[in-house]
């Protein structure tokens, strides 16, 4: 992890992403308090449903009363 100044950032973006991309994690600081950290993004394949899972359907209306039934024993 590298720690770099909001002007360097600025200045050197270009160089700092290309070594985000190949992995290297930076944190930006003001005054010498961190701010931000820039890391590589996360492998995409993780937001694509499961193949099992997105099956399943739920047949539910969230905006119908419910029975008497479905409330159960109230304490």
């Amino acid at each position: 992890m590298k720690s770099i100044t909001t002007y360097e950032a600025k200045v050197h973006l270009s160089r700092i992403l290309d070594e985000v991309a190949e992995g290297e994690v930076y944190v930006i600081t003001r005054r010498g308090k961190p701010v931000a950290e820039i890391h590589a993004r996360r492998d995409t394949r993780r937001s694509e449903p499961h193949p099992v899972l997105s099956k399943i359907r739920i047949n539910y209306d969230p905006t119908e009363d419910l029975t008497a039934d479905e409330w159960g024993e109230l304490e």
